[in-house]
């Protein structure tokens, strides 16, 4: 069991001394080299036997560990082959920031095709989002997003006419917030909401699910320095592959 890209074998280690299980400190660290990429979807995790010699764990102990991520679907057994990495799954908190820099920061090597990069006349839904006539004409950016060549999300983002150039190489090599900053727009807040739908038959083609698997949704409404709207995002992530992190206080 190595580490991604390397010969090196996977920092593991477990203490005997600690209230938690060993299994389950072994199954946090495996989870972890999962989210962080350094276990790539369709790597082998090696010999139990030789894992469980190396830590100095029963063979039991270290199969209970492998399981519980095979439970969550991070893992699966395969007859002939042993046990694989299937994928992560993605954890955004509910933050202003992009998919693409959450990505990146979660070692998940994004990748994005344009799939339409044109101007159309606004709905009422975007021109109340963004402040403008209802028929005037917006941007309208779609992307399919990918992680490790998965697809994990359709993303699609209407901006008011002429707040920055929006050329499609650009937009396939980095995050449009990435684009926006560097073109002078301050991001200042956002007001967002999530959500579940079931797949249509172009969603479920383009995210290569079933029509009508699971999606979490999220709508976006984001705002400058000056408090003007500057891009009204819709987007659907895959369910399986996709969380939102929350963060509760307790009002005083």
């Amino acid at each position: 069991m190595t580490a991604h890209g390397t010969d090196r074998p996977l920092p593991l280690s477990v203490d005997r001394t600690s209230p938690v299980p060993l299994y389950f400190q072994l199954a946090q660290q495996l989870e972890a080299a999962v989210e962080q990429g350094r276990l790539a979807p369709g790597a082998l995790l090696g010999n139990e036997i030789d894992l469980a010699a190396r830590l100095g764990l029963s063979r039991p102990t270290v199969r209970q560990a492998i399981q519980s991520l095979v439970d969550k679907g991070l893992m699966v057994r395969r007859r002939g082959v042993g046990t694989q990495v299937v994928h992560s799954k993605v954890r955004r908190p509910l933050e202003l920031s992009s998919l693409y820099d959450d990505l990146e920061a979660a070692g998940q090597r994004p990748a994005t095709s344009v799939l339409r990069n044109t101007t159309e006349p606004a709905t009422a839904e975007v021109a109340a989002a963004l402040g403008v006539a209802e028929g005037s004409e917006v941007h309208l950016v779609e992307r399919l997003r990918s992680a490790h060549g998965e697809p994990m999300a359709l993303l699609r983002n209407h901006l008011p006419p002429g707040l920055l150039p929006l050329v499609t190489e650009e937009l396939e090599a980095t995050g449009l917030y990435r684009l926006m900053r560097a073109s002078g727009v301050t991001l200042h807040s956002a007001r967002q909401s999530v959500g579940a739908r079931a797949a249509d038959d172009r969603q479920a083609r383009a995210l290569a699910e079933p029509v009508g698997a699971p999606l979490l949704t999220m709508e976006r409404t984001t705002y400058d320095d000056s408090g003007r709207a500057v891009e009204f995002g819709s987007h659907v992530y895959r369910a399986e592959r996709y969380a939102f992190e929350f963060q509760l206080l307790v009002r005083a």
